[in-house]
């Protein structure tokens, strides 16, 4: 009887094989925050924290360490992609990657994305848990833009 209990627990799969990812979004629209948070949150990814200005993410990061920072590009009067090289230039805080998201097309921004530390953008419209996933999955480490499509 032993030998049956411990080849069943031995069978039996773990609880959570994949960790949550945890997320922080950076976005100047309190709309758009709860609305990203609903969606991502419904979708497996635990979202950590919200920062609307350079300032609350900059620190936030530091608090929080979240495994991915969601950043929109046109913070108000403030620039995400500004902000994304202050996140990237952290070395001490060692924060984890960072995907540019905004309401403009990609090829708005093309250039500015590619020569920034962002791993990749994605349109507001296209953000999921999925395609965070993919993005994280297909950096390759430089630092530059992935296939983010």
């Amino acid at each position: 009887m032993s030998f049956q209990l411990a080849g069943m627990r031995a069978a039996t799969p773990a609880c959570d094989p994949e960790p949550m990812l945890r997320c922080l979004i950076v976005d100047d629209s309190p709309r758009f925050l709860d609305a990203a948070r609903g969606l991502l949150e419904g979708q497996g990814i635990t979202v950590v924290g919200v920062a609307s200005n350079t300032a609350d993410a900059l620190r936030r990061t530091g608090e929080l360490r979240p495994d991915v920072t969601l950043l929109d590009i046109d913070l108000g009067g403030e620039s995400g992609l500004e902000l994304a090289r202050r996140l990237h230039g952290q070395a001490s805080q060692a924060p984890g990657p960072v995907i540019l998201i905004s309401t403009h097309a990609e090829q708005d921004y093309a250039e500015l994305i590619a020569a920034s530390p962002a791993i990749g953008f994605l349109p507001k419209t296209a953000l999921s848990g999925d395609a965070i996933r993919d993005l994280l999955a297909g950096h390759g480490g430089d630092g530059h833009l992935a296939a983010g499509r």
